[in-house]
Parts: structure tokens; sequence; C-alpha cells
């Protein structure tokens, strides 16, 4: 069972996504928050699996509730993932440099939801592709500071390899067959990956990727 809380100060929203998710018979909503401080006490309560959390909320914003949720060891089994409206790219990229999993625009098709929730409690990355090209193009273009550059020495070719096709957005299947290895092989890379460079997941690899120039807006890695 997918164990979701709900963190919105719209009661609208947060009960269109709850009717969405209660129908579902691997998916239960065990809380509701609205606000962030209130959000992350239910998190430490009911330790979801999920935690969709809205980026601009009263008292304690998303992106601070994030880095709460992410910073506490207790909570690290939960994954945050940001709802946002489209205009907000500056927001989604401090909630994902704040440590969030992934993203998703509030007007959202039903069904991509519920796929979004399921991916998300595998641990996987959401990165909405509209938003992250918008993020990418006007966040990461500038030159790379050293500091980033200098963690990917850190990493063998064939990680830097793996690192980059998870930018691209690849699953571990798309990456072995990519890289011509075994799916296996492929998420020891970028398992590897992330435990050298200090990423709590997917979503914070795709970050390092842009911000250390190993990938480019609308090129390839090196």
């Amino acid at each position: 069972m997918i164990r979701v809380l709900l963190v919105d100060d719209q009661p609208l929203i947060r009960s269109g996504f709850r009717a969405l998710l209660d129908i579902e018979d691997d998916i239960e909503v065990v809380a509701e928050a609205g606000d962030g401080r209130e959000g992350l006490a239910l998190a430490r309560e009911h330790l979801p699996d999920i935690a969709l959390v809205d980026i601009q909320m009263p008292v304690v914003d998303g992106i601070e509730t994030t880095r709460r949720i992410v910073a506490d060891p207790d909570l690290a089994g939960v994954h945050v993932v940001v709802l946002t409206n489209y205009g907000m790219d500056e927001y989604v990229f401090d909630a994902l440099r704040a440590g969030a999993a992934g993203f998703l625009v509030k007007d959202i098709l039903p069904e991509d939801f519920l796929h979004a929730v399921r991916v998300a409690a595998r641990g996987d990355a959401l990165l909405a592709p509209s938003i992250t090209r918008k993020l990418i193009d006007r966040y990461v273009t500038q030159p790379p500071p050293a500091s980033v550059r200098n963690r990917l020495t850190q990493l063998t070719n064939r990680e830097r390899e793996a690192v980059a096709l998870v930018a691209g957005g690849l699953s571990n299947d798309e990456i072995a067959g990519h890289m011509v290895i075994s799916p296996l092989t492929a998420k020891t890379h970028v398992n590897r990956a992330m435990t050298k460079l200090d990423a709590r997941d997917r979503a914070q690899l795709v970050v390092l990727a842009y911000e250390s120039g190993l990938v480019t807006p609308g090129g390839s890695g090196p």
C-alpha cells in the first residue's frame, strides 16, 4: 500500500487529489495538512511513502517543508513531490535543490497523476518535461562553479555516462539498452553515483548533472 500525505493550503485541491487517490486499491491518503508546519508534523506522525507538497503555502512554504523533511533522518523513506502551477519555475528548481524527488503541475491529467504517485513511490524521479526544459534553460546555462564540477571527478566514466542518461530522463532499463549492459548493472552505476555525489535520489542527480556541466540544455554530455 502506498501511503500519501497531502500538503496544500487549498482545501479544494486536497479534496480533488484525495478523491482520485482513495478509489485506488494500492494507494491510501493517511493525512492532510493546510501548511508546511502541520505537514511536517503529520509526516513525522504517519511516515508516508509520498508527501505531495504545494510550493506556495502560509506559515512554512513548500521549499522549506521539503528541506526539513529531507534533513530529518527519521523521514528518510518519505519522497517529497512538489505541486506547482506553470510560471513558478524558480520555486520548483529551489525545491529540487532542497531535495524534492520531483514535481507535478496541478493541471495534470488524472491518469498521469496516479501513475506519477506510483513512480515516486518506487523512488524514481518525477520531472515533468514541459517545466524541466524551462528550468534548465533559465537556471543552469551559466558556467558551473568549480566546486560542482570537481564532484564529478569521483565518478568512473561509466557512472558519468549513467548520470548523463538519468538527466536525459531514461529509466534503468533504457540506460541498460543504451550502454549495452544489464539493467542490474545500470542500476548499480546509478546507485554508486548517487552515493558518491551524496544525492538523495535521481532528481538530485539530474540537478547535479546540469549544474556541473555534465549535460547541457539542448545538447549531450561530454
